[in-house]
């Protein structure tokens, strides 16, 4: 599914008052600010295809099986026949699969034989209350559920209470993306777009249970800024805390090997400053197509180290654009907060996040006592912005930053340019990192995916295993 093709959407949404901003009371009662009302699509025929055909490549994509479709019921008529889009009548055309319709009365109608897997088809989804209600009437009548697509994922807690229900939700558009493409186009101002981040943020509604064993879900509703919980439940979905570490000079070697290992990894690390000829301003959209399409995020490993003013326009703007599409970028401290807040003034209004430099894995490295207690206290006075730290062993117990650490091996030592190597084992479990950053173990292997494979299990493995005994 192309990006362009999405931001094209939330502009005509934008278009028509189906995005709203203001004071609005939702279903539940709450207050919100941002009002999705996707019944006025009915108006736009055009529009209201473009939805359906971008639903129907999500299920494409995703290679979602199922036997038939059922549209979320809204008011007292099926959702297929009311005033919403007909998104779950086209789906079914275009799949040749049956429709199946659930009523409010807690009826299931339609052609279709006990065992047969339904895919629940939803306009927006807030706290997943209306899927679910929608999944147990099927159960009812002898249907399974196992996913649904949804247009619009608020991101207040549907995709994580559905998992827990064992149904797989599959967004076309996020709340966060909608926001970054509005503030992109100037329909809305920065502070429009922090107001709606931070409800988003404060309005969660879903507080899973301390019954994990693992851990993972009872750690991460601790982290608050809403990329690090993004990479949170990347992390826990995809069973995954490996970031690759990509240092190839050549554009379309990159996004290839990007393409192959993106299912593997939540994070993919790149140094677009050392492309060669074949670099082409398209890279960008290409790589950003990637990270949706394997769902990690992207981190630009920049490392700024000049003053605010200075960084400001190196982040964004430039040949690379670096801000419109790398999710974390990295900083030094050297210059003080200013570089933080030149880099915040273009990353926050974007929902971007920034790591700081706390320590190197490099030999004689300066980064280190003074330095690395510096950059705490900068992350601490800046938290809105910066998520956690490269670094080689925790340096702080605040759970909502994220301590990244690079220079990690299978087997432990170094190189003749002074690069120190470090096993997953001893990086998560006795230094107590959240996320490993692996380069050369993995480009240098024969097999660079089975080589990926192998430290994605070894990194969740030793990763699981403390949180574990932390919990206990």
């Amino acid at each position: 599914m192309e990006n362009a093709s999405i931001d094209s959407l939330i502009l005509k949404l934008h278009d028509v008052d189906a995005v709203k901003f203001g004071e609005y009371k939702l279903k539940s009662g709450m207050m919100t600010p941002i009002y999705i009302d996707l019944r006025v699509l009915v108006s736009h025929p055009a529009l209201m295809n473009q939805v359906s055909s971008l639903i129907y490549e999500r299920v494409q994509e995703d290679g979602l099986q199922f036997d038939s479709v059922c549209g979320v019921p809204y008011t007292a008529l099926p959702w297929p026949q009311s005033s919403v889009p007909d998104m779950n009548c086209l789906c079914s055309s275009g799949e040749r699969r049956p429709r199946t319709m659930v009523r409010t009365k807690r009826l299931v109608e339609g052609s279709f034989r006990e065992g047969d897997i339904c895919l629940i088809i939803e306009d927006t989804v807030t706290s997943g209350s209306s899927i679910q209600e929608t999944a147990e009437v099927l159960y009812a009548g002898g249907l399974k559920v196992t996913d649904a697509v949804v247009l619009m994922d608020r991101e207040q807690g549907g995709v994580e209470m559905l998992a827990s229900k064992g149904i797989r939700l599959h967004p076309i558009i996020s709340m966060f993306k909608l926001l970054n493409v509005l503030l992109a186009a100037e329909r809305i101002d920065a502070k429009t777009a922090q107001s709606v981040r931070e409800f988003i943020l404060d309005n969660n509604t879903f507080s899973p249970k301390k019954e994990n064993s693992n851990g993972v879900s009872a750690t991460k509703k601790l982290y608050v800024h809403p990329l690090a919980a993004k990479l949170l439940n990347i992390m826990e979905e995809k069973s995954s805390n490996l970031c690759v570490s990509l240092d190839l000079t050549s554009s379309e070697e990159l996004l290839q090997l990007a393409d192959s290992l993106g299912p593997l990894v939540c994070i993919l690390k790149t140094h677009v400053d050392i492309l060669r000829s074949d670099y082409t301003a398209d890279f960008n959209q290409k790589l950003q197509a990637l990270a949706e399409k394997h769902n990690f995020l992207i981190f630009e490993d920049r490392k700024f180290a000049d003053i605010g003013n200075t960084v400001k326009h190196q982040y964004d703007g430039g040949v690379y654009q670096i801000s419109s599409w790398s999710h974390i970028v990295n900083a030094h401290v050297v210059p003080g907060p200013g570089v933080v807040q030149g880099l915040g003034a273009v990353g926050k209004p974007l929902g971007r996040g920034c790591l700081l430099i706390a320590q190197m894995s490099s030999q004689g490295s300066l980064a280190t006592g003074e330095y690395t207690q510096a950059a705490l206290k900068m992350a601490e006075d800046h938290s809105d912005f910066v998520i956690g730290f490269i670094c080689g062993s925790k340096i702080t117990k605040r759970p909502e930053f994220i301590h990244m650490t690079p220079g990690v091996q299978m087997k432990a030592g170094g190189d003749g340019f002074g690069q120190q190597y470090t096993t997953p084992e001893e990086v998560l479990c006795n230094k107590g990192s959240d996320v490993i950053i692996v380069g050369r173990g993995i480009l240098e292997a024969p097999d660079r995916r089975t080589a990926a494979e192998s430290y994605r299990k070894c990194g969740w493995k030793a990763y699981t295993k403390r949180l574990g005994q932390s919990s206990q």
